[in-house]
C-alpha cells in the first residue's frame, strides 16, 4: 500500500528529489470555507530546504467516486484513501513540475477520478497477493 506519511517523490524537471511528509488532513471549510478535503505535505529538498503543498480534493467529487461513479464500484471514503489521492497529484506535479509554485493546488476533477481508478488496481492487487499467501 502507497505510504503517504513519510515517502520520496521526483526527479522534478530539474533532477532534485524530495522527501515528503504529509502533515494534516481536514475539511477545507473550516479553513478557508472551501468543499474540498485538504490535505498539507512538507517536501524537503536533497539541500534541505523545505517547502509546504496544500493538496485540495474537492468533497463533491470524493462523494461521487467513493460511492462508485465511474467505476461502479462503492468504497468508504475515509483519511487514508484522502491522503493517498493527494500523495498521487503531489507526485504528479513534483514528477512534471506541474502548478510547483502554488502552495494551494486543487484537483481536478477527470485527475481526482484517474488517481481513484489507479488506487482500487493498486488495492485490489494487494488484496489478491494477501488473499494468496493466507492459503
Amino acid at each position: 500500500m502507497l505510504n503517504f506519511r513519510e515517502f520520496e517523490a521526483g526527479p522534478d524537471p530539474f533532477g532534485r528529489k524530495f522527501r515528503v511528509l504529509f502533515k494534516w488532513l481536514q475539511t477545507a471549510i473550516s479553513l478557508r470555507h472551501a468543499d474540498t478535503v485538504d490535505v498539507k505535505f512538507i517536501l524537503e529538498d536533497e539541500r534541505g530546504a523545505r517547502t509546504e503543498k496544500t493538496i485540495a480534493l474537492p468533497h463533491a467529487e470524493l462523494v461521487r467516486i467513493s460511492r462508485g461513479a465511474p467505476s461502479g464500484r462503492a468504497r468508504a471514503m475515509d483519511d487514508p484513501w484522502c491522503a493517498r489521492l493527494a500523495q498521487m497529484h503531489l507526485t504528479h506535479l513534483i514528477e512534471t513540475g506541474e502548478d510547483m509554485e502554488k502552495d494551494l493546488v486543487t484537483v481536478p476533477p477527470a485527475e481526482l477520478e484517474r488517481y481513484a481508478a489507479e488506487l482500487a488496481r493498486i488495492e485490489q492487487a494487494e488484496s489478491h497477493a494477501n488473499a494468496g499467501t493466507s492459503r
